[in-house]
């Protein structure tokens, strides 16, 4: 895989306000590429080549599955080979999305958690957006809907990106991207975004105090910061580290009181603190299905008493804090 997927989005960045990092995300996105290539890389390429033409279609980008929706079902050949192309592209977890009559029920029913974040923040029209660990960019489509000008997606899971090729073959759009980069591979002095969402990443980060920091930087003065994270339920600033795996989870570093990442926020300088959201993680929202095989949620709570994890930790709360970087100094 080279630079050509992701020229059309990089063009339309460097005529926007971020246009002064074009050059320097084009050389992280070619390195990432080089130095990481995925074994699997040529057979989901050959899948991406096998997608087939589709009759005309509107795009859906403002309801729950994401996709093209046509005039009717697809003949049942047609829909076969769009079918077998994009399982090979398993597992899928972020979704749902819809393809004219193919439904890719994914592990995640992140329409979910788009409905409890997209009515508690800023409006997106017209806004410059950064998605941080996006996964296949389910989330950075329904930011278009919302009317985002521009979504930056970063995801270094080289899968994800090419799910998001696959959907985009058929959305064509250019003002959003999956670009095969984690946050530590942006440019040192990339700012300006209007809105910056950090969705499921915080307590993967051996720092987390860092990882608000460069959040905090990569937002234009007066920017808005969307944290969604795990959180530990209760009052006061507490905070579960997994000695080992958390619901299955090797990497999972630190779970936060919202009194605690309340706190963790201010100190790194946000305003405008609040809490828009708390909710434990249901098994309607995550589970294994046919467009993701392997084990899920279910699979990580305690089969006796489903409030704790199998390591006998509490079982997942998710909160959605939002938070604003401070104005410029007059």
């Amino acid at each position: 895989m080279d630079l050509t997927p992701f020229e059309p989005f990089l063009d339309r960045l460097g005529r926007s306000g971020l246009g002064a990092w074009r050059s320097t995300l084009a050389a992280s996105i070619a390195l990432r590429l080089g130095a990481r290539a995925h074994g699997d890389l040529p057979r989901w390429e050959r899948a991406l080549a096998q997608l087939p033409d589709l009759p005309s279609a509107r795009s859906r980008l403002d309801r729950a599955c994401v996709g093209l929706q046509g005039a009717g079902a697809l003949d049942a050949d047609l829909g076969r080979s769009l079918s077998e192309a994009l399982m090979v592209l398993h597992p899928w977890r972020k979704g749902p999305f819809c393809i004219q009559g193919v439904h890719i029920d994914t592990e995640w029913r992140s329409d979910l958690k788009w409905d409890r974040v997209a009515q508690a923040i800023a409006p997106l029209a017209d806004r410059l957006v950064l998605d941080v660990g996006c996964g296949n960019g389910y989330h950075g489509w329904r930011m278009l809907g919302a009317g985002a000008r521009l979504v930056m997606g970063i995801d270094p899971t080289l899968l994800f990106v090419l799910q998001w090729l696959a959907i985009n073959r058929y959305l064509e759009r250019d003002d959003l991207a999956v670009l095969p980069l984690g946050i530590e591979d942006l440019p040192g002095d990339l700012t300006g975004f209007d809105t910056v969402f950090s969705m499921g990443v915080l307590y993967h980060r051996r720092s987390p105090i860092d990882h608000l920091m460069e959040l905090q930087r990569l937002l234009r003065p007066g920017g808005e910061l969307v944290l969604e994270t795990l959180v530990l339920e209760g009052e006061g600033e507490r905070l579960l580290v997994p000695p080992g795996r958390y619901a299955a989870m090797r990497n999972v570093w630190f779970i936060p009181t919202v009194d605690a990442l309340a706190v963790w926020l201010g100190r790194c300088g946000f305003t405008g603190i609040r809490v828009v959201d708390v909710t434990p993680t249901g098994q309607d929202e995550q589970c294994s299905t046919a467009w993701m095989r392997f084990q899920s949620l279910p699979d990580h709570l305690d089969p006796i008493d489903s409030s704790r994890t199998v390591e006998g930790h509490p079982a997942p709360v998710r909160a959605v804090l939002i938070a604003n970087r401070p104005e410029a100094s007059p």
